[in-house]
C-alpha cells in the first residue's frame, strides 16, 4: 500500500507543475441497466498533496471498484472533514435516464462530467447549470469559485467537444489521487441515490446491485418488466435474446 500511495500521489505533484490545482474527474454507472450516470469532480492544490493527511493517509485512496464499501465510506467522511477545511472540494453531477435515452451514455457521461466540473470551475462557454454540491452550501459554494489556473484530470481518453480544456488519463483511478478521489465521489453518491430508487422501485434489488446487470437483476426484470428508471436502450439486447427451453429469456452475462 505504501507503493500506491507514491504513485497515485507522485502523479498528480508531477502533473500540478504550471498549475496552483488539479481536478479530477470520473464517472460511475455507465454500464449499468438502471438509474443515472454519476460524475465526481475533486478540486487538489499543491498544498494539500504536500498535507499530513495526503502525505501519511492517502494511500488508502484507490479506484473506488478496488475497496469496499465500508472503505469507500470511511473515506468520504475524512473527505467531508478535508473540504470543511478547505484543504479540497468536491461536486458532483448526473445525467439521468431521459438524458441517457436522449443523447446516448456517452453524451450523458460528458454531461455529468460537465456539471460536476461546474460546480468548482464555471465554464463560460454554455448556460451554467446548477447541480448540488456535496459538502458545502449554496453560499459557501459561490464564495469558492477559484481563480486559478486548474490542469484537469479526466478517467479514460480524451473527449471530444467538450467545453473543458483537459487531460484524458487511462485508468486514472489507478494512477492519480484526485482521479482516485473523483471516482469514490460518484461512486458514494450514486449508490446512495440507487438505495433511495430501492424505495421507489422495490423488487428490482437496486439497493444490492446498484442498478447493474447481475443475475438477481435480469431475473427480477424478467419477473417485473421494466421500471421507469431502467434504460431502455441497454435492455434491448437483453430482451431480445432467445428464450430458453423453461420459456425464460437467454441474456447475455457481459
Amino acid at each position: 500500500m505504501p507503493v500506491k500511495r507514491r504513485q497515485l500521489r507522485g502523479f498528480d505533484l508531477k502533473q500540478i507543475q504550471g498549475f496552483e490545482g488539479l481536478i479530477g474527474v470520473d464517472e460511475a454507472g455507465r454500464g449499468a441497466l438502471a438509474g443515472p450516470v454519476v460524475a465526481g469532480a475533486v478540486l487538489v492544490t499543491r498544498d494539500f498533496l504536500e498535507s499530513r493527511w495526503a502525505v501519511g493517509k492517502s494511500g488508502r485512496v484507490n479506484d473506488s471498484k478496488q475497496l469496499s464499501a465500508a472503505e469507500r465510506t470511511e473515506l468520504w467522511t475524512e473527505f467531508e472533514e478535508l473540504a470543511r477545511q478547505g484543504q479540497i472540494h468536491a461536486t458532483f453531477g448526473l445525467a439521468d435516464v431521459a438524458e441517457i435515452e436522449t443523447v446516448n451514455i456517452l453524451g450523458a457521461t460528458k454531461l455529468a462530467m460537465r456539471r460536476a466540473l461546474e460546480g468548482i470551475y464555471p465554464a463560460t462557454a454554455f448556460e451554467r447549470k446548477e447541480e448540488p454540491d456535496l459538502f458545502a452550501s449554496e453560499a459557501e459554494r459561490s464564495a469558492f469559485q477559484p481563480a486559478v489556473s486548474c490542469q484537469i484530470l479526466i478517467d479514460g481518453l480524451p473527449l471530444r467537444h467538450f467545453p473543458y480544456p483537459h487531460q484524458g488519463v487511462v485508468s486514472g483511478d489507478a494512477r492519480s489521487l484526485c482521479v482516485a478521489m473523483a471516482s469514490i465521489v460518484a461512486k458514494v453518491t450514486r449508490d446512495r441515490l440507487m438505495d433511495e430508487l430501492d424505495k421507489v422501485h422495490p423488487g428490482y434489488g437496486f439497493a444490492q446491485h446498484k442498478g447493474y446487470g447481475t443475475e438477481e437483476h435480469r431475473e427480477a426484470l424478467l419477473k417485473l418488466g421494466r421500471s421507469p428508471v431502467h434504460r431502455d436502450s441497454f435492455l434491448r439486447k437483453l430482451f431480445a435474446q432467445p428464450r430458453d427451453l423453461e420459456g425464460q429469456l437467454t441474456f447475455l452475462t457481459e
